[in-house]
């Protein structure tokens, strides 16, 4: 007995199902179709044998093209070759696409079917695959099917910001229209000026020159020799710019006032500055067209392609004319006449611009329009519709009209278009390739510098982090200093005789004691909360009739600092403490506390001691 199998693709991933009662499905009864309808009848035919999901949505679309291929990806092998039956020939699959059938059948020898039974069967998997594989909700199959078809479609397309034909149509248009505006401003220039320097017109004719001259020049009887160079580096001729001078000297034109001289040389610079832009986006049209039709613009030139280009409104649009119509591109009107009026078609469109129309002779021009259009043509199809732009395919077709032009002439046969075409796919083939090893080169520079990066990154946060560790330490060896510094300027406060009596509360805040109750770790933080205050003389401790006094605001200052510095100095120097019997010391019930002396002596010993923070102290200077 042949056991069914059938794989079903999903945006989700690889689904492989076993089927029982195939008998029964492929009569196609009414019954049957009722039960693939209803998912618990259903359910009961097919039985969900493994589920591979695509690791990401890169995984998902390696896999789709490569099925829409006809390939078998690893990730579909390794689901067949683990959960098929080894049995190869009591193992039936069943596909949707023949192509992926053929594939699973040559490489892996399972037998495959589509249509029939598979199709009926399929369309139910497909109703109800969310259901049958546990995990996967209607919301998410259909985002991911919505996922998938727009990047599917995208790597379709192969939509490339580079090779945009808009920014190409409104370029040559703003280039057409520059070209009007700077030839009308010329000559409103030539005009103006001539009447001060009518002789100027006759030795210069470029419009950009004879600006750059006037605004130069300015008055003509300033003009001297000194002048001379400026007027050489413009002209790039010396016997005209001596021409210029001796004109200058000699001119019949009218005197001009300062205020109408302004007025000139700034509408001269306006000039100059839109010409200098023209220039600019001229060369920014030559690399467009480089980008966007290498080939066209190698075979017609930037300026003529790029006008074709923006009549058809895209080069795609381009790509779908006839040659017939390339050729009349542009005179729309003429044609129209001519049709109304039953005469002659014209020859030649847009294409007239090149220079290969106007090199033919009169009796040859429309032979060599009608050539020309099949070659841009061509050349449009390959810009369009090719991965990797090149202008191979335009200089040969360059060189075939060349040699059909030759042929006008002379005669001469030009070159089989098989024999040119086979050389131009070697070529581009061997561009394309250096092409691809310079975008991997690129692409591994550029992985590189990331990773440079990333280390650099890495580096400077270990290094900060040693900052921020040195910057701890300096500060807790300013801390340590600070003690006895305070402690040397207390020896200047007291006198031979003279003692300073310190409260010393030893429960209220070490950790482990009687008192309040706080955490072992937080001892040394709980002093400073709760011992704070008390040093500020804010609070009395129990038993005191008043608070600590000082005797200046001095005395307070270095008694506070001592304080802090030798909170844990007293276990490591006892010598410098002595006790003191004092009424005022009675012991409170709950506070226990030690009333100790600092001599100057015990000071000093102060001074030398390693300050010990690991128990919580509270010093409290008492006159």
């Amino acid at each position: 007995m042949v056991l069914l199998h059938v794989l079903f693709e999903h945006a989700a991933g690889y689904a492989l199902f076993a089927v029982r009662e195939v008998e029964e499905i492929s009569l196609l009864l009414p019954q049957v179709e009722e039960s693939i309808l209803n998912i618990g009848k259903f359910h009961s035919i097919v039985r969900l044998v493994a589920f591979s999901p695509f690791k990401s949505a890169q995984s998902a679309l390696e896999n789709v093209n490569a099925i829409s291929e006809g390939i078998l990806h690893e990730d579909l092998r390794l689901l067949l070759e683990t959960n098929l039956p080894a049995k190869k020939k009591k193992t039936l699959l069943g596909v949707s696409d023949a192509k992926i059938g053929a594939a699973v059948q040559e490489e892996l020898g399972y037998q495959c079917q589509t249509g029939g039974v598979v199709a009926e069967i399929t369309r139910g998997i497909r109703l109800h695959f969310h259901i049958l594989v546990k995990g996967l909700t209607a919301q998410s199959a259909s985002k991911a099917q919505l996922g998938l078809g727009h990047s599917y479609s995208r790597a379709k397309v192969k939509f490339n910001v580079n090779r945009v034909d808009n920014m190409i149509i409104q370029s040559i248009s703003l280039l057409d229209q520059l070209d009007k505006d700077i030839n009308t401003f010329s000559m409103r220039v030539r005009e103006w000026y001539g009447y001060h320097f009518p002789e100027l017109v006759k030795i210069v004719s470029d419009n950009y020159t004879y600006c750059r001259l006037a605004k130069c020049i300015g008055n003509r009887k300033e003009l001297s020799e000194e002048r001379l160079e400026a007027l050489e580096e413009i002209v790039m001729d010396s016997a005209k710019a001596q021409a210029i001078l001796d004109a200058s000297r000699s001119s019949m034109g009218m005197d001009i006032s300062p205020i109408d001289l302004i007025n000139i040389e700034s509408f001269s610079s306006r000039v100059i500055s839109l010409s200098e832009y023209r220039k600019g986006l001229q060369e920014y049209l030559r690399s467009k067209m480089g980008q966007v039709a290498p080939s066209l613009s190698a075979l017609i030139g930037e300026v003529v392609g790029a006008r074709l280009i923006s009549h058809a409104g895209s080069l795609t649009n381009l790509a779908k004319y006839p040659a017939s119509t390339v050729q009349i591109l542009g005179a729309e009107k003429a044609l129209f006449r001519a049709l109304k009026t039953r005469g002659n078609t014209p020859k030649y469109g847009l294409i007239f611009h090149s220079t290969f129309i106007g090199r033919a002779a009169t009796r040859n021009k429309g032979r060599i329009s009608r050539y020309l259009a099949n070659k841009c043509t061509i050349a449009s199809r390959i810009d369009c519709f090719s991965d990797v732009p090149t202008s191979v395919f335009g200089d040969k077709l360059r060189e075939q009209v060349e040699e059909r032009l030759a042929f006008y002439e002379t005669g001469e046969p030009p070159r089989k278009n098989l024999d040119v075409m086979k050389e131009a796919m070697v070529e581009a083939t061997e561009v394309a390739a250096e092409i691809k090893k310079k975008e991997k080169k690129k692409k591994k520079r550029e992985k590189k510098r990331l990773e440079a990066l990333a280390v650099a990154a890495a580096a400077e946060e270990a290094e900060n982090s040693v900052l921020e560790t040195t910057m701890e330490a300096e500060v807790k060896n300013q801390e340590c200093a600070l003690g006895p510094r305070l402690a040397a300027e207390a020896l200047t406060l007291l006198s031979d005789g003279e003692a300073w009596t310190w409260y010393f509360h030893h429960d209220l805040c070490a950790p482990g004691r009687s008192g309040p109750k706080s955490h072992p770790a937080e001892g040394e933080e709980a002093a400073r909360v709760h011992c704070l205050p008390r040093e500020l003389g804010t609070m009395q401790f129990p038993g005191f009739n008043s608070a600590p006094a000082y005797s200046s605001k001095r005395q307070r200052r270095v008694a506070l600092g001592i304080a802090e510095w030798c909170s844990g100095a007293w276990a490591s120097a006892p010598e410098c403490l002595s006790a003191c019997s004092s009424d005022r010391c009675s012991e409170p019930p709950r506070h226990p506390r030690q009333c100790l002396r600092l001599h100057r002596s015990g000071l000093q010993a102060l001074i030398s001691a390693r300050a010990d923070r690991s128990r919580g102290v509270t010093w409290e200077y008492s006159s």
